[in-house]
C-alpha cells in the first residue's frame, strides 16, 4: 500500500472513530458507575462512590416552572436515604436559559430558597452537540433501550438500581412524590 492510500484509509478510520458516539462505545458494558462528576464545590467524584445505592438522577434548573419540584425532591431524599437512596442533582442551561447561573449562585439557590441536601454537581449539558458523557450513555438507545432518548426539559428523572444500570424514566411533569415514582423508588430499594 502507497503512503497516499495508507494516510486515506487513517483519514477515514479517523472520522469513523469520531463520528462513533462515545455511548455507542462498549455501552452495554457501562453504568453509571463509571463517570466521574464535578460537584458544585467543584470537587472531583467519581459516581461510583454511591455504588450500591439507588439513584434519582435529575436536570435542575432555578428559572422553570418545575423548579418548585426541588422541595419535593428534597422531601423525598429525607424520606428514603437511610435505605440507601440517593437523589443527584445536575443543573443545566440547555432549556431556554432557565439555569444562567455560575454553580456558587446555583447552590446559593437551592440552598436558601429549598433547603437543598441532596448532592448538587457542577452545571453541565444534557443534551446538543456539547452533551455531557454522563448523559450521553442515560439517553443513549444501545445502552438504555427502555429509557432512551433527548432530554425533554428540565427535571426529567433518571432512576438508578443499586447495581448502576437505568431502571426508569420520568419525565418533568411526574411529580417526585406521585405514585409512579415512589413505587419505583421503593421497588428498586427492596432489590438487592
Amino acid at each position: 500500500m502507497d503512503s497516499m492510500a495508507f494516510s486515506g484509509a487513517l483519514m477515514l478510520l479517523g472520522s469513523l472513530l469520531i463520528a462513533t458516539p462515545l455511548a455507542a462505545v462498549n455501552a452495554a458494558e457501562k453504568s453509571v458507575y463509571d463517570f466521574s462528576m464535578t460537584t458544585i464545590d467543584g470537587k472531583p467524584i467519581p459516581l461510583s462512590t454511591y455504588k450500591g445505592k439507588v439513584l434519582l438522577v435529575v436536570n435542575v434548573a432555578s428559572r422553570c416552572g418545575f423548579t418548585p419540584q426541588y422541595k419535593d425532591l428534597e422531601a423525598l431524599y429525607l424520606k428514603y436515604r437511610e435505605q440507601g437512596f440517593v437523589i443527584l442533582g445536575f443543573p443545566a442551561n440547555n432549556f431556554r436559559g432557565q439555569e444562567p447561573g455560575t454553580d456558587a449562585e446555583i447552590k446559593e439557590f437551592c440552598t436558601l430558597n429549598y433547603g437543598v441536601t441532596f448532592p448538587m454537581f457542577s452545571k453541565i449539558s444534557v443534551k446538543g452537540s456539547d452533551q455531557h458523557p454522563l448523559y450521553r450513555y442515560l439517553t443513549s438507545d444501545e445502552a438504555n433501550p427502555s429509557t432512551s432518548g433527548e432530554v425533554q426539559w428540565n427535571f426529567q428523572k433518571y432512576l438508578v438500581g443499586r447495581d448502576g444500570k437505568v431502571l426508569a424514566k420520568f419525565l418533568s411533569r411526574v411529580k417526585p412524590f406521585s405514585e409512579e415514582v415512589t413505587a419505583a423508588v421503593e421497588n428498586a430499594l427492596k432489590a438487592k
